[in-house]
């Protein structure tokens, strides 16, 4: 895929959103909205999540989501998997990145995905093992996701050195990449560049360049700008801030994807999204949930200030 951004925005709102609202979206209004959110110039869209129905049936029809996600040129089609199960089918399906949760608080990764860090590291050795059987071409990327590395609602504070050990680990077993996760939005900009260095002098620069964030203490846009100013160029967001972690207490809001676009477009940040057509993806999510599901963002509400020039050339309507 050409770049044709500075920064990567990763849309979760399909995943992480959705999860966390009760009333199930009909799949063929997910299909509406992935296809809209595509065509607004987001680049990469969590689509769902491998998890059994019984637990999560907000996300039952993940790989009918993934086959759709993968008629549309040009978008990398993300998911999250649980354990080598969830992998099996998510490289079935055909997603482009996998996404493997390890929580640093080992009790939220027995409230999670029910497995230790040891298990857990095993579940990443053998899904290695999988992908490596595939042909090079249709390897998918596959991260480990470093969940609750800020703080945990369970466990409280979490050592900076079981993160960057944990990071090691991942890669050891066979991971591409790592992401740092503020699954309970405790995070605060020191946090964030500490942890990021931290991971970077652990294992190397390229094998962490995205951030998954949390407004859950109204910190989200200031851990950003921290995440832009040490180098970080990838960043999770959710549509209207939908999301959170049932299995983190009190974990709620993931930063908002319009109001995300707005900050990093007026700092000169090309993200290739088209304003007017995220906004037009915006109503298909508010037409497809019930409304008392609340919508949030700044920015769609307050429309964009008069003689506000995106960055990223925008199509006439």
């Amino acid at each position: 895929m050409t770049m044709q951004f500075d920064v990567e925005i990763s849309e979760v709102g399909p995943r992480d959103g959705l999860q966390s609202i009760a009333p199930i979206m009909a799949t063929e209004d997910k299909k509406r909205w992935i296809s809209a959110l595509a065509a607004a110039g987001i680049p990469e869209i969590e689509v769902g999540s491998f998890v059994p129905a019984k637990i999560l049936p907000q996300l039952a029809d993940t790989a009918e989501l993934v086959a759709h996600a993968r008629t549309i040129a040009n978008l990398n089609v993300a998911v999250l998997v649980p354990n080598y199960r969830g992998a099996e089918n998510a490289v079935k399906a055909g997603a482009h990145k996998i996404t493997i949760p390890l929580s640093v608080s080992e009790t939220h990764s027995l409230k999670n995905v029910r497995r230790t860090h040891v298990q857990m590291l095993e579940e990443v050795r053998q899904i290695r093992e999988l992908i490596n059987t595939l042909p090079e071409v249709e390897r998918p990327v596959f991260e480990g996701g470093l969940s609750t590395a800020f703080g945990c609602t369970l466990e409280g504070k979490v050592p900076q050195s079981k993160v960057f050990g944990l990071a090691e680990q991942l890669i050891e077993a066979g991971c591409d990449e790592v992401g740092l996760s503020d699954t309970t939005g405790y995070g605060t900009p020191l946090q964030v560049k500490n942890l990021t260095k931290g991971v970077w002098a652990a294992v190397g620069k390229d094998k962490l360049t995205g951030i998954h964030l949390h407004n859950t203490r109204g910190q989200g846009f200031a851990n950003v700008m921290m995440a832009l100013e040490v180098g970080l160029r990838t960043i999770d967001s959710s549509m209207a801030g939908i999301g959170g972690c049932p299995f983190a207490p009190g974990a709620s809001g993931n930063i908002v994807t319009e109001d995300l676009v707005f900050l990093l477009e007026g700092m000169g940040l090309k993200t290739g999204v088209q304003f007017g057509k995220l906004l037009q993806a915006r109503k298909i999510l508010r037409q497809s949930l019930p409304a008392e599901v609340e919508l949030y963002g700044f920015t769609p509400d307050a429309g964009l200030p008069k003689g506000f020039s995106m960055v990223t050339p925008q199509q006439l309507a």
